[in-house]
């Protein structure tokens, strides 16, 4: 929950930094705040409290993420988050700073991140007396003529001294002498230079060397001080001074001249012939890095590079040369060197904030601030930043180079879960050069994908009579997200009927989504079972899909037939009449049964197994019917029982049996008497009884049948459209109905009867039995009774 919680103010602190972006761009361009230190202070030295200026309050600072930034890649100073105080991180030194330039100022801007603010301050690093004054040449030679009159000046070679402003070189003494004092001259730039005047005429005979001491004092507290010895050689009377062909050279080099090679060639003449025409070349009022940059031939004047030149420490230089002829006479010009600038320096990129991993479907979320800088000048200098155009980032340009990649859309982690963000850096120059900075940008999960099944139904089979707990499939959903986002639970849905158990029926693996039935299942009582499943992952707030299963139940041969017909409840048998006069293939009945299985296990074929008279009768195998095989005989016995075997086609296959009773008559009209156990046993001792009630009945019933054939057939024809029988249905034992004898287990058209019997149940009286043929294709016959 802290882990959510802090997603959401991360989210908030994003979106809040973007509004106020162009308000610290607004407030960056603000005059800036100024404060100042003494250089050679030690790291963690204060500055300055910078609540007050910034406008907070202490514990608003920490929660704006300030942090101090300036121009290159030295951070000299920092800001404690917790006090407002501004501390120095290292020791300033102001000369390696600054050099001569005064005041020396630092630039430096506060960043806040929560929102984008930018506060600009300058720093101002104050001079210590930290440098004495230095004679670069600790021996100075002047050669004089003994010629020269008193009140002319000689210049001599000025100290050096790096402090600034006060601390600076201030003034010059001389040793005590009776032929020079020392004269202070102002140049045009500010420097003070030093000057012996001549007292007094020098005589070389008297005296052909003076040594003087020349001290240099700065105007610290207290003061420092540097000596160099000038030793004044008296030469002889030369009249005539060298002279430069010009007075100022100017010249351009490259910065990326080699060394050694000719910056300039300088040259001089002197009229005097001899020694006094001799002239040597040498720098004059010279700095350090004058001297460390170039050099010059004494006797040619050819100036020469001594170390790469760098337009980004120096742009210009300016040297004075001396030519001296032999007699001590020389003359002055300034060669005027002017650094030209290459593009040499590739671009530098500094990242202030930088955020590696963002949640997805955020509009426009700052990812990182940076700033760019180049050294270089012109378009050397000029920079050009951008981004891959493939990537949904921009760059948005701020102050002082200062730059902010932005998200232009949302980002979809499934999708692109990584980002390798390139920022280049390109200069104007010629040839540009460029910088690459390079960004992983992680894509954070949300979830905002619900799982998905492989399919959107899925049909299952399983054989009925199972095993409990059987696997009988698996559903699969998958889910774009990641993490918990992306871990499905599966669940059965709530039936639609309320009524079906399918908690009792089947279960579901809810890691894995397998499918178990949970009891053996019927086929015969449940044939497709269909229900839905759903997936739910463990996202916030959880998201979740449905699938429909349908589970087909395959048939077992798990059912014998079932005989319809005849009946086999344990009442009186049931009874089939045949005349003695029929021919072969006379129907006599017709076994009906059904198979409560399916497919080939409900397919019946029918066998007689046993019967009182092999031979006699025959049952066909594929429709049940029972026929005549043979024509009948007196001879053959009236009652014959029949067991016929009804077989289904599944493996193993099943089976019912089912016996038929047949009483063979001599005609219709002939009465049929169920002879109880004992009567029947009495006509089997007496056969010649029971021959004499045959002929008898024969007799009777062939009159009986041929008056009412007549009339029936009169009573049939006038009412056969309106209905098919006339008869009425006793109230015995004996079935009154149509009986289907075909193989589907309904009879077939060419085969109906419709038999009547009156009586009471203990006689059962045959009274007539005649066939009905229908000429109406597909009607289905019931039994009537009324």
């Amino acid at each position: 929950m802290e882990a959510g919680e802090g997603k959401e103010r991360v989210l908030k602190q994003r979106q809040v930094l973007l509004f106020f972006v162009l308000l610290g761009m607004a407030q960056a361009g603000s005059k800036p705040r100024h404060y100042s230190v003494a250089e050679e202070m030690e790291s963690g030295s204060f500055v300055a409290n910078l609540l007050k200026d910034l406008g907070l309050e202490v514990d608003q600072l920490a929660a704006r993420g300030p942090q101090v930034v300036s121009k290159g890649k030295k951070m000299r100073l920092h800001l404690d988050r917790q006090t407002g105080d501004l501390l120095l991180n290292e020791k300033l030194d102001r000369e390696e700073l600054c050099g001569p330039i005064e005041p020396c100022v630092l630039p430096f801007q506060v960043l806040f991140e929560n929102p984008l603010q930018f506060f600009q301050a300058e720093l101002r690093i104050r001079d210590i007396n930290d440098h004495s004054p230095v004679f670069l040449d600790k021996e100075i030679i002047l050669k004089i003529s003994e010629s020269i009159t008193p009140g002319t000046a000689f210049l001599i070679e000025r100290a050096q001294d790096l402090d600034a402003g006060s601390n600076s070189l201030q003034s010059y003494t001389v040793s005590p002498n009776s032929h020079f004092h020392l004269k202070l001259q102002d140049s045009s730039d500010g420097v003070i230079l030093p000057q012996l005047v001549l007292n007094k005429a020098l005589d070389r005979e008297e005296q052909p060397e003076i040594m003087l001491t020349l001290t240099a004092l700065d105007g610290g507290t207290p003061p420092r001080s540097g000596t160099a010895l000038v030793r004044i050689e008296v030469l002889d009377i030369n009249d005539n001074a060298p002279e430069f062909a010009e007075l100022l050279y100017e010249v351009q080099v490259p910065e990326n001249s080699p060394i050694g090679s000719q910056v300039a060639l300088v040259s001089a003449r002197d009229l005097d012939i001899g020694a006094y025409g001799e002239i040597t070349y040498v720098f004059s009022q010279a700095s350090e890095d004058i001297r460390k940059t170039f050099q010059i031939n004494a006797k040619s004047g050819e100036l020469l590079l001594r170390q790469k030149l760098d337009f980004e420490s120096i742009q210009n230089y300016t040297l004075n040369i001396q030519a001296t002829d032999g007699g001590g006479l020389s003359g002055s010009c300034v060669v005027f060197v002017q650094v030209i600038d290459l593009n040499d320096n590739p671009p530098e990129l500094t990242m202030s904030t930088l955020i590696k991993e963002i949640p997805e479907n955020l509009q426009e979320t700052i990812i990182a601030v940076f700033s760019v800088s180049d050294p270089d000048s012109g378009d050397n200098g000029r920079m050009v930043c951008s981004t891959q155009d493939d990537l949904p980032f921009f760059l948005k340009p701020s102050v002082e180079n200062f730059y902010t990649l932005v998200t232009n859309r949302a980002l979809d982690r499934e999708t692109r879960a990584e980002y390798n963000i390139t920022i280049t850096v390109t200069d104007l120059g010629a040839p540009r050069l460029k910088t690459e900075h390079n960004i992983t940008l992680m894509v954070s999960d949300v979830n905002d994908n619900a799982p998905a099944f492989t399919q959107t139904a899925y049909t299952l089979f399983v054989r009925e009579n199972n095993s409990p707990a059987l696997h009988i499939g698996s559903v699969s959903a998958t889910d774009r997200d990641a993490g918990a986002n992306a871990q499905v639970t599966y669940s059965l849905l709530p039936p639609q009927d309320p009524q079906l158990p399918l908690a009792s029926l089947v279960s579901i693996n809810a890691d894995n989504g397998q499918l178990f039935a949970l009891r053996a299942l019927d086929y015969e009582a449940l044939r497709v079972l269909e229900f839905g499943v759903g997936a739910v992952d463990r996202g916030s707030p959880a998201l979740s899909s449905q699938a429909l299963v349908r589970v087909l139940v395959l048939d077992a041969n798990d059912n014998s037939p079932f005989v319809l017909y005849p009946l086999q409840n344990g009442s009186a048998p049931c009874t089939e009449l045949v005349p003695r006069a029929a021919e072969p293939g006379y129907l006599v009945s017709k076994v009906v049964a059904v198979d409560g299985d399916s497919g080939q296990n409900a397919w019946l074929s029918y066998q007689l197994l046993k019967a009182t008279e092999p031979g006699l009768f025959s049952v066909w195998a594929h429709n049940g019917e029972v026929r005549t095989a043979r024509l009948l005989s007196e001879r053959d016995a009236a009652k014959h029982r029949l067991l016929v075997l009804v077989k289904d086609n599944g493996e193993p296959p099943l089976s019912a049996s089912v016996t038929l009773h047949v009483l063979l008559v001599d005609g219709f009209s002939q009465p049929y008497l169920p002879l109880p156990e004992a009567a029947a046993d009495a006509a089997q001792a007496d056969p010649l009884t029971v021959y004499l009630v045959i002929a008898l009945a024969s007799v009777s019933s062939l009159f009986l049948f041929s008056v009412l054939a007549f009339i029936a057939v009169r009573l049939c024809k006038r009412g056969r459209r309106a209905s098919l029988g006339s008869c009425s249905v006793p109230e015995g034992h004996f079935p009154g109905h149509l009986v289907d004898v075909s193989g589907s287990g309904t009879l077939s058209q060419s085969y109906q009867y419709e038999v009547c019997l009156t009586g009471d149940p203990g006689t059962g009286e045959f009274k007539f039995l005649k066939p009905i043929f229908p000429n109406i294709q597909g009607q289905n016959l019931g039994s009537k009774s009324e």
